[in-house]
């Protein structure tokens, strides 16, 4: 099979994993910097070039690693393979909605896939009313667009509330308020789901003085084994989403498990190293199996 891995670069672990994992079973795969692709239209059939060569019917499959920089033009790229009747393990619609939390939240709220009380707005003149909404200080507030815990911040009091708020509402900036679980200890739960099974999960535990438990952020891992209706969240927050592949963060409140986010570019490196799942080779079956059934 041939298989585009649409990344930046082979320097990334995951990157590097999938291709590992590709070879040994067999496979013809290839690193595609999606950010150097052009599409060509106007023509009978739309063409896709990279680095001047047309590689429009070069892939059987997609495995598409999209950068939160290049959203838009990654998902584009990955929408016209697509089109082109390509398999991919994550639909470009899916990509756009995963990338935007309100979005996100939105889907989940109206399935019934439990999250944290969240308000967006983008009124500057009634902040005082957003956060008492919330019940008050403290709040998380967050980039709609942001990962690895980027953009994330804890306003422990109303006046930093209010301040943090004005201040990105007055840089056009998009952002998202949510109820600060207090007791989920700067802990979430990371669940891989590969196309209709969990393949790993992990809980990560922020490091001292710091709430956001990320790996990137210095958090600590540590495997668990979570319960049922954990994995039911999981694997149902992917369907909604139309994911082959995803990683469902979760925390623990007293009201039961919420969903915070779902990644559509998931990290292997920390889950790997935590779980020692070779979840590469997990993404290469399910690319075996959808994509032989996509070309008969």
């Amino acid at each position: 099979m041939n298989i585009g891995l649409l990344s930046v670069s082979m320097n990334v672990y995951s990157t590097r994993r999938i291709v590992e994992e590709a070879q040994k079973l067999g496979h013809d795969i290839e690193q595609i910097d999606h950010t150097k692709c052009s599409v060509k239209l106007g023509s009978r059939t739309p063409q896709i070039y990279y680095q001047g060569d047309n590689i429009t019917n070069k892939f059987n499959t997609i495995i598409p690693r999209i950068g939160s920089k290049v959203t838009k033009h990654g998902a584009a790229i990955v929408k016209q393979f697509e089109m082109n009747g390509v398999f991919s393990t994550a639909r470009s619609l899916s990509i756009t909605r995963a990338r935007n939390k309100v979005r996100t939240l939105q889907i989940m709220a109206r399935k019934g896939i439990p999250i944290p009380e969240t308000l967006f707005s983008i009124n500057p003149d009634d902040i005082e009313e957003q956060i008492e909404l919330l019940g008050g200080a403290p709040v998380i507030i967050k980039l709609q667009e942001g990962t690895q815990g980027l953009g994330v911040i804890l306003a422990e009091s109303k006046k930093s509330a209010k301040s943090i708020i004005d201040t990105f509402y007055k840089m056009d900036t998009s952002i998202l308020i949510q109820k600060y679980i207090e007791e989920s200890n700067g802990e979430d739960i990371r669940i891989f789901v590969v196309g209709t099974k969990v393949v790993a999960s992990m809980k990560r535990s922020s490091e001292a003085g710091e709430f956001r438990s990320n790996v990137h952020r210095g958090g600590s891992t540590e495997v668990i084994q979570p319960t049922n209706k954990e994995l039911q969240i999981a694997l149902n927050a992917t369907k909604y989403l139309g994911l082959g592949v995803a990683g469902v963060d979760l925390i623990r409140s007293e009201k039961g498990p919420l969903l915070i986010e779902v990644n559509a570019s998931p990290g292997l490196q920390g889950i790997e190293a935590a779980t020692g799942v070779n979840i590469a080779r997990e993404i290469i079956l399910f690319v075996e199996k959808n994509g032989r059934r996509r070309r008969k």
